[in-house]
């Protein structure tokens, strides 16, 4: 399974196994996930990781 490296709406910064992006019902590049840190349903989007 891939991971994916995403970031909630209060900044906490998490992996996650699926962030399913390509579906077509989406309405925004962001998903409802529950977040690890605050354990609330947030909504995440994928973090760009910075090549070096």
């Amino acid at each position: 399974m891939e991971r994916t490296v995403v970031r909630c709406a209060d900044g906490h910064v998490f992996s996650a196994t699926t962030f399913p992006m390509q579906k077509a019902e989406r309405l925004g590049p962001g998903r409802l996930m529950r977040c690890p840190r605050c354990a609330r349903l947030r909504s995440v989007v994928p973090v760009a990781l910075e090549k070096r």
